[in-house]
């Protein structure tokens, strides 16, 4: 019996070392480059990119429980037929920022935290070398309106890494210069007014200052502050709006519960400005490409503010409602849009708990915890449809979502 045992250990120790080895081998094996086929799909005339800034999973739990119940219906976004997740690390660390989340959407490749689609490896303040043009330049070239709708300051790190090339996210002065004198993107909307005209004592890290509301309307834009203005004009035209609602980022969503003493009537909301923009872009010949993104619930989440948070990410989710009966109301729309929602990064660490035997119902802020006051390392979610968007059904990098773009871009 002892001999009939011995026998069968050396074979099960056999065996364990053999699957050892296999697996080192394994890991030895270079990881094959991400390739999209563009030939196998339909090209995207147009491509809506919407970001849930600092979004986690949970945070989507928590706005759907307090908007639906528990066993209540799913949100916009999850309602997206393809469901992938990405991997979001920078180039210098584990925990990326917007910045360098952005910028790797933006160009495909990976940035230290704080750039904005540029190399400051030397950190001189230079781009080094000299950046590639990024998915929106690319389909600016191609002849595509090109927009930036957001809820922080249109030059915040999400937005300025689509359209502008910066050491530092602190420049945000020499960014709204670049919208408009480099970049020219079609339509801007969202806070920021102090970006837009500055005097030399208020100049960025890079050093800039100027009037560039003025050098925008010398380069045929519609300035527009309200809402009323910004209904005018996306009723009528096509020509390019910068739309600047509030001197830094816009009004919390939370804050609509108590409208006169908080919320600026003539300011539009997320949901407002989306459905504006697409009425603009719309017109374009040739397609276009927008960026859509709810900043503040990253910033909720920074403060740890349930409250805050759920307003935000629920108000983003009819931003995705206004997109998805824009491609509903015409067949062609959906096959000739790819619609790609994710989020930079997870900020918090939100988790729900909840006591054994209570269910919550609608109107319900869960039982949260909170581990972090910044960003933390977890993958994100992507919700996609539309030409490409069978690409992200899996996991992938940040990196990745450039690339499906790039290729299926028509």
């Amino acid at each position: 019996m002892r001999k009939i045992l011995s026998v069968k250990k050396k074979f099960l120790l056999l065996i364990l070392s053999l699957a050892i080895l296999l697996l080192s081998f394994s890991g030895c094996a270079p990881q094959k480059e991400y390739r999209v086929n563009s030939d196998l799909h339909p090209k995207a005339r147009n491509i809506i990119f919407m970001v849930a800034d600092g979004m986690g999973l949970a945070h989507v739990t928590a706005a759907r429980i307090f908007k639906n119940g528990l066993d209540g219906k799913r949100l916009h976004l999850e309602t997206l037929p393809t469901l992938g997740y990405q991997r979001t690390h920078s180039a210098s660390d584990s925990l990326t920022d917007s910045a360098a989340a952005a910028s790797a959407w933006a160009n495909g490749e990976k940035f230290n935290n704080g750039e904005i689609s540029c190399h400051d490896d030397d950190q001189d303040g230079r781009c080094e070398p000299a950046p590639n043009p990024t998915i929106l330049e690319i389909a600016k070239a191609k002849g595509k309106v090109t927009g930036l709708v957001v809820t922080s300051t249109v030059t915040h790190a999400t937005p300025a890494a689509f359209g502008s090339h910066v050491p530092s996210r602190r420049c945000e002065k020499e960014i709204a210069r670049q919208y408009i004198q480099v970049t020219e993107v079609d339509v801007i909307l969202g806070g920021g007014r102090k970006k837009f005209k500055s005097t030399e004592e208020q100049a960025d890290k890079c050093g800039t200052f100027g009037d560039f509301i003025a050098e925008a309307e010398r380069k045929g834009y519609q300035i527009v502050y309200t809402k009323k203005a910004l209904d005018g004009f996306a009723a009528k035209s096509s020509a390019k709006i910068l739309g600047l609602f509030a001197p830094k980022g816009k009004t919390p969503e939370l804050f609509r519960v108590y409208p006169e003493e908080h919320y600026q009537v003539e300011e539009p909301t997320l949901p407002h400005m989306t459905a504006a923009a697409l009425e603009i872009v719309e017109r374009a010949e040739d397609g276009f490409f927008l960026v859509v993104e709810g900043s503040q619930i990253d910033w909720a989440s920074h403060r740890n503010d349930v409250a805050y948070q759920i307003g935000e990410t629920l108000a983003f989710d009819e931003a995705v409602k206004v997109v998805l009966d824009w491609i509903n109301e015409k067949p062609n729309r959906r096959q000739n849009t790819l619609v790609i929602i994710t989020a930079d990064h997870e900020t918090g660490g939100f988790a729900i708990s909840g006591a054994r035997g209570r269910k919550y119902k609608r109107g319900d802020i869960v039982d949260h915890g909170w581990t972090s006051k910044g960003h933390t390392a977890e993958d994100i979610l992507i919700w996609s449809q539309g030409p490409g968007s069978q690409y992200l059904g899996r996991g992938v990098d940040n990196t990745d979502l450039y690339r499906v773009m790039r290729k299926v871009l028509k």
